[in-house]
């Protein structure tokens, strides 16, 4: 690096950033934007020559941005926040990246005719939103503090972390090691150390050692300690193959848990506004104006699935996950985006494979300034399209929600430990049969490109028909085994909510939570088969036109039946809700005097063998002659005493017979009176 190049392109870039950010504040306009079309401005490609005399050390210096603003983003998002949020961000992130890559290397594949290197690289450059452009933009609307901002950014960095993970993968595909299982448990089992020794390390030392150094009001030495623990994590990251991004975010967020936060950001704020402005007009530098209008229907394209399908999935992920309609809307808007990781992934796959004939960089560039241009206008208008969707909302979907998010809130806040224990790992059973199922495709792809003609030249021409039939009948076995799984996973949830108590309404309400969870499974193992059917289809086109057929027609009927199911399944539970307000409401308009001897108050004590027995099983009217009429359990009046009501320690038996007859009960029960 030339030291005169490098001092006028900082001069260059100091004094175009400077002017930039007058213009935009005086017109009201995120600088963000300002920055990157200065970069387009700057860069040579544009008018013929640059105007920077290295941009090379641009681009070094735009990378301290990255890591000025992931550190302070991590001071911002405590552990605790963390942990509060981690039910919502990491399901959605989860959700979102996945099925972006699957669009990805669809549109790869099927539209751009490519490779499934390249398409696979596809989507893993747009399954990830830009923290970095997040960060910055709400930084710059004041906007940190409202409620949905925290799920945006952590939602962001567990895509960031995905899509390392993912980069990895793919990055071994295309160097030729293949999908190998060692190298992936390798890289994956890699960073999980990473993240632990961080935590573990940084959460032990790192807070105490600040407290310790502010005590002493020296503002340059706590700066300078935070910022050489922050470089010398991002130096590991960046040296274990890592994203150095994750590394000072991960220590801006070891760093939140001191007691000098908010003294640290506002220490950092001047050198993350310097490096932020340079990093975002080195994006705009990496821009071919001319290659991006060739590749202009791909790009617009690309957009478009960006777009579309990161705001579906985001919106979708926050209602599944319990959020709010308003709040979901707007996380769906803000997450709309990819940036700054798009251009790592697409500049990797031409670093690696050396092909320069497919457009990849150009088309991810081009669709990733075109978000990023966006990103701010959709993050603004997200607050009244958040508010208009659920001002508009229909009452019936409305009242669905707000009970799915007390069904859920319930279940979390439940004290029953081993049934969730068993819920989480039925759910784990059913994801690694998911994951299985994506194995066998990704076999039978390898099957097909293998020559089969010295075996049977017929086979080999039909190959794909016959590995497409095998597929399918492993797809229907594997689905069938999940669909068991996910009934006791449903019985699980329906009992942790609801209980498991005999009343109408209590078994209704069973039925409607167990038909939801069946329901939910069901559509994804569908979603998931038709997805692989879509990429190994068989060449013939009376294959294809079968299989489609019986694919729409399973969906045409099984939506049908699901949906009458669900009828059913409504109207029994406005049924059991009226017959006990029926109920409740005669045993309050109705009352009659009974003879004191022929009642009977027993309380069950805890040593009593009938703890844990149905009235049924114990056959008390012929037992004894006497007939429970309540049971008193805690504050609750249990009326309706039915034969599969269980007895529990500390209940109270209201029995109606004689004396010998409550003298009988009394001692089958052990209770006293």
């Amino acid at each position: 690096m030339n030291e005169g190049a490098f001092l006028q392109d900082l001069a260059m870039l100091m004094a175009v950033a400077g002017s930039v950010s007058l213009l935009f504040t005086k017109l009201k306009w995120p600088k963000v934007i300002g920055y990157i079309l200065a970069g387009v401005m700057l860069s040579r490609h544009t008018l013929g020559g640059s105007f920077l005399a290295d941009e090379s050390s641009v681009q070094t210096i735009g990378q301290l941005g990255i890591v000025f603003l992931m550190f302070s983003m991590g001071l911002e998002l405590s552990t605790s926040k963390l942990k509060k949020v981690g039910n919502v961000v990491f399901p959605t992130g989860l959700l979102d990246s996945v099925i972006m890559i699957c669009l990805g290397f669809t549109i790869g594949r099927t539209c751009f005719g490519w490779g499934t290197v390249p398409s696979l690289f596809l989507g893993a450059a747009i399954c990830d939103s830009a923290t970095t452009l997040l960060a910055k933009v709400i930084d710059e609307m004041r906007w940190s503090s409202r409620p949905f901002v925290k799920y945006v950014l952590c939602t962001s960095v567990c895509e960031d972390v995905i899509c390392v993970g993912v980069i990895a993968l793919i990055t071994g595909v295309a160097n030729g090691a293949g999908m190998n299982v060692a190298e992936i448990a390798k890289s994956l089992g890699g960073l999980g150390l990473f993240f632990i020794a961080v935590f573990f390390f940084g959460l032990v030392l790192i807070p105490r050692f600040l407290t310790s150094i502010a005590k002493r009001s020296d503002d340059e030495a706590l700066l300078l300690t935070l910022l050489g623990f922050c470089f010398f994590v991002t130096y590991l990251a960046y040296r274990l193959d890592y994203s150095f991004a994750l590394g000072a975010f991960l220590i801006g967020v070891v760093g939140s848990g001191s007691e000098v936060r908010a003294r640290l950001a506002r220490l950092v704020e001047p050198l993350r506004n310097m490096f932020a402005a340079v990093f975002f007009v080195s994006i705009g530098l990496l821009v071919n104006p001319s290659a991006c209008w060739e590749n202009w229907p791909a790009i617009l394209l690309l957009t478009f699935v960006v777009m579309g399908g990161k705001l579906v999935n985001c919106t979708t992920g926050a209602l599944l996950t319990g959020v709010d309609i308003k709040t979901s809307i707007q996380m769906g808007f803000s997450l709309a985006q990819i940036g700054e990781f798009a251009y790592m992934v697409a500049l990797l796959y031409v670093t690696t494979t050396g092909d320069v004939d497919k457009p990849m960089y150009q088309i991810v560039v081009g669709a990733s300034l075109i978000t990023t241009m966006l990103n701010p206008m959709m993050i603004r208008i997200s607050d009244k399209a958040g508010t208009f969707v659920e001002k508009n909302c229909p009452l019936r979907i409305r009242n669905i929600l707000n009970g799915y998010r007390g069904f859920l809130a319930k279940y979390r806040n439940s004290g029953t430990c081993e049934k969730r224990a068993a819920v989480r790992w039925c759910f784990i059973e059913i994801v690694l049969i998911g994951v299985l199922c994506s194995a066998v495709a990704v076999c039978v792809s390898f099957l097909n490109a293998v020559d089969w003609s010295n075996i049977s030249v017929f086979f080999n021409a039909h190959k794909k028909l016959f590995f497409a039939l095998a597929m399918n009948v492993v797809l229907v076995t594997l689905a069938a085994l999940a669909f068991r799984i996910a009934r006791s996973m449903a019985n699980l949830v329906s009992e942790i909510i609801v209980g498991r108590g005999e009343a109408r309404w209590q078994m209704s309400i069973r039925s409607v939570v167990r038909h939801f969870v069946i329901t939910l499974f069901v559509i994804s193992a569908f979603l998931e088969i038709v997805a692989i059917n879509v990429h190994l289809a068989p060449e013939e086109v009376w294959a294809r036109c079968i299989l489609w057929s019986v694919l729409v027609l399973t969906a045409v009927f099984g939506w049908r039946f699901f949906v009458k199911a669900g009828h059913r399944v409504s109207l029994s539970f406005r049924s059991a809700l009226e017959v006990d307000e029926k109920l409740a409401k005669i045993s309050r308009e109705i009352t009659f005097t009974v003879p004191e001897d022929i009642i009977g108050n027993i309380e069950v004590a805890l040593s009593s063998p009938v703890v844990g027995r149905s009235i049924g099983s114990l056959n008390i009217r012929a037992e004894t002659g006497a007939t429970v009429v309540t049971v008193i359990r805690g504050s609750t009046r249990i009326r309706n005493v039915g034969p599969r009501l269980e007895i529990l320690a500390g209940d109270v038996l209201i029995a109606m017979g004689n004396d010998e007859e409550i003298a009988k009960l009394r001692n089958l029960v052990g209770g006293v009176e």
